[in-house]
């Protein structure tokens, strides 16, 4: 008959490589969830990085015009499809500039930058740099700061929102107008 002591260890010995098994497994899990995150980030920022590239109507492939923004009326008369403003999906996107189009149509940072703008405009002051922009803003004047806004004052100028008159100084383009509306 064997010892109750003897009974325990082999219990203890048969629960002790379980618990290493599942350990290894774990660790195995563990390093394929790394990867499987990895592979995950770099594809959300490969798709974020085209969302910012792409213009809206271009995502399909099929570049939209102003010819193909117009329909035949009844009475066989061109008429303007819609002039309400396209919604924008994600903060990084900057829709093309276009007649009609109202800014509300962009994030609240790209409005900000081109509010600012508009009100030197209106002052019949000249184009503002990135520096100027935070120091106006009230940011730190950090190149990380300063470097993100110019990242999204030449968005602005890609799309038609802004023109850079000379390299890091930026204004409204012509054409775009106060906050309420794009023209």
């Amino acid at each position: 008959m064997p010892s109750v002591v003897g009974l325990l260890e082999q219990r203890e010995l048969v629960a002790r490589r379980r618990v290493d098994e599942l350990r290894e497994e774990a660790d195995r899990i563990q390093a394929e969830l790394a990867v499987a995150e990895r592979d995950w980030k770099e594809w959300a920022i490969a798709r974020s990085r085209v969302g910012e590239v792409l213009a809206p109507g271009e995502e399909t492939g099929h570049g939209h015009d102003q010819a193909d923004r117009t329909a035949p009326a009844a009475d066989g008369q061109a008429e303007e499809a819609s002039s309400t403003p396209e919604a924008v999906k994600a903060k990084s996107q900057v829709p093309v500039w276009r007649e009609r189009l109202v800014w509300s149509a962009l994030s609240v940072d790209y409005q900000r930058i081109l509010k600012s703008l508009a009100d030197r405009a209106r002052l019949g002051q000249g184009p503002l740099t990135c520096q100027e922009m935070a120091d106006l803003f009230g940011m730190d004047a950090v190149p990380a700061r300063v470097e993100a806004l110019r990242s999204k004052a030449k968005r602005l100028v890609a799309r038609g929102w802004l023109a850079e008159p000379a390299p890091g100084r930026f204004t409204l383009a012509r054409g775009v107008s106060g906050p309420g509306g794009g023209s």
